[in-house]
């Protein structure tokens, strides 16, 4: 069985920026870094192959979606804009279609206060 990467982003609270990260502590099973909010991999990447992580604003059908992670489903999901009780599964076959515009922490005002 092939076993599952786990990649991590991260949002620099600090110089308000999103970084790639070299380490993350881990206690208690749980991962942490200080100054960071960490943004996990989904699994599934937009049209031009660029990866998709939560809380990433993609358009899809010209309508923005923002990817989250349903605690409820244990499962990724995208909400789109102006809907947020609507968690709409994260399908592969669908981000053929799909662009990643930005991250939530990256976008402007305008976007955040749609999600």
């Amino acid at each position: 069985m092939k076993s599952r990467i786990f990649k991590f982003k991260a949002w620099n609270t600090e110089a308000k920026l999103i970084v790639r990260l070299n380490q993350i502590d881990c206690i208690k099973g749980e991962l942490h870094k200080k100054g960071h909010i960490l943004l996990q991999y989904s699994g599934v990447n937009d049209k031009s192959g660029s990866e998709l992580y939560e809380n990433d604003i993609v358009l899809i059908d010209s309508k923005r979606s923002i990817i989250h992670w349903d605690e409820a489903r244990s499962a990724w999901c995208r909400i789109e804009e102006g809907t947020p009780d609507v968690k709409i599964p994260l399908l592969h076959k669908e981000m053929e279609d799909t662009i990643r515009l930005c991250n939530y922490y990256e976008s402007p005002d305008s976007f955040k206060a749609r999600f």
